[in-house]
């Protein structure tokens, strides 16, 4: 064999081997998931130290820069698996994330503590469930709670102790919609439906949208396997749905208006909603009343869009005013609503206590929305983060001075407020608040062998 093609062939040979040595080390990825680190470098990561990611912006380029030197000098990749040495920032997504499911395997060392931050916030705990000097703080509880909630909320500690023990992997599912975080650690479901609380400040709800974190210091932690999938708006709805817990009855049958009265007329059913006419507007509620309650449903705004909850309607008059409350429903994205008073945007109780914004869906988009009614007490959740949680009976001071002479209101009509744009409600349910309507479900567990599956 001629010398140049022996040459030709050993070089294609060697080349097709060191090809086939990277397609060893590099992850495989789940259908539907995104490989967060690729098991060769830290593309698609910085280093940050602990900070409110709001002020992330206000850094400089000489202090990231320096950041990702320590970073560099603090994680390394080592046979595919990403190592750090217990020291130094946090490795930190380039891309900020909102509704996921995300896959994470990690290892450590007696005596270390890390954690999973979500959205840049602290986070989901990682320790060691060995350490005595710890138990005051729950080590012994075992990983995987959300260990920055306040003491005694739901999710600081892990239902069970599911930690491997040490030199073994270990593996989360971590699901995060809105506010609610579920986690799953070796199969075991450890944290369910929980409220993960914005440790930066508490008055207000989780970000929308922040980067995901690796957390170092004590002691060595090796990861590997970091796949995320992003939520649709209908996924992040179905699970906010089937994570409920309470019997609900459906007040809508997808057909027509049966079990609905008031202004009939000016509503239509849409593909399989109810839909204000362009133009129309008027009370559309049910025609039994309520006293305490939860409602769900899922709505869809158009650009610039208004519409509003009729919350303990009487019948006739102005729901704002002469009900408990209208819970307004309103595209806060529109340029000529900038200018509104805090109370009237999506969720506040007009003109009386103003609601959390930035957690609307894209206009267009399905959004779901829960609204709790207790004696004086509303508490309004959208896409899985509280937006409003006021109590109307200590409520003073109005909007333009105007008395709302409903908001005491014990009881009445449940129903939608039309202000002539075609805003959409569909799988409309409410339960009635007493001592048989909810049933807790039991905490569900994560098959142990296999990738999870996804959402259904």
């Amino acid at each position: 064999m001629p010398t140049m093609l022996r040459l030709t062939i050993w070089v294609v040979s060697l080349a097709l081997f060191s090809s086939k040595l990277v397609l060893a080390q590099s992850p495989e990825v789940p259908a539907g998931f995104t490989a967060l680190f690729n098991a060769e470098n830290l593309d698609g990561w910085h280093g940050c130290p602990q900070m409110d990611p709001r002020k992330w912006s206000e850094t400089t380029g000489e202090q990231r820069d320096a950041w990702n030197q320590d970073a560099r000098e603090h994680w390394t990749v080592q046979d595919g698996v990403l190592v750090n040495d217990g020291e130094g920032v946090f490795l930190t997504t380039d891309k900020d994330y909102g509704d996921i499911e995300l896959l994470i395997d990690y290892r450590t060392v007696p005596k270390a503590d890390s954690g999973i931050y979500l959205r840049g916030t602290p986070q989901v705990q990682i320790w060691d469930s060995t350490n005595e000097s710890q138990f005051n703080l729950g080590a012994n509880k075992g990983s995987g709670g959300l260990w920055n909630n306040s003491r005694g909320a739901a999710g600081k500690d892990p239902m069970v102790l599911a930690d491997k023990p040490f030199g073994e992997w270990n593996s989360f599912r971590i699901i995060q919609v809105g506010a609610r975080t579920s986690v799953w650690l070796n199969g075991q479901q450890v944290v369910q439906h929980a409220t993960m609380e914005n440790f930066w400040d508490r008055s207000i709800p989780l970000f929308a949208k922040g980067p995901i974190q690796l957390q170092t210091h004590g002691g060595e932690i090796q990861w590997r396997n970091l796949f995320v999938r992003e939520l649709s708006s209908e996924e992040a709805n179905q699970w906010l749905r089937q994570q409920d817990s309470i019997e609900y009855e459906s007040l809508f049958n997808g057909k027509d208006l049966s079990g609905w009265t008031g202004a009939t007329e000016n509503y239509t059913v849409t593909d399989g909603a109810i839909q204000c006419k362009e133009g129309a507007g008027g009370v559309l509620h049910t025609t039994e009343e309520y006293a305490d309650f939860v409602a769900r449903f899922e709505f869809q705004l158009p650009p610039g869009g208004n519409n509003g909850l009729a919350i303990r309607y009487p019948g006739k008059g102005d729901t704002a005013y002469v009900g408990m409350c209208e819970l307004q429903v309103l595209d806060n994205s529109a340029d000529k609503y900038a200018k509104l008073d805090a109370r009237q945007f999506h969720g506040s109780a007009y003109g009386m206590v103003a609601a959390h914004r930035g957690y609307l869906r894209d206009v267009g988009e399905w959004n779901f929305q829960k609204v709790r009614v207790t004696g004086s007490k509303i508490l309004v959740e959208l896409n899985g983060t509280t937006i409003l949680d006021a109590d109307l009976s200590g409520v003073t001071e109005f909007m333009a001075d105007t008395p709302h002479p409903g908001k005491d209101r014990s009881q009445g009509f449940f129903g939608f407020a039309g202000h002539s744009d075609p805003v959409r409600f569909r799988n409309i349910d409410i339960a009635v608040l007493d001592a048989s309507a909810a049933a807790s479900k039991p905490a569900g567990q994560q098959p142990q062998t296999g990738v999870p599956d996804p959402i259904q």
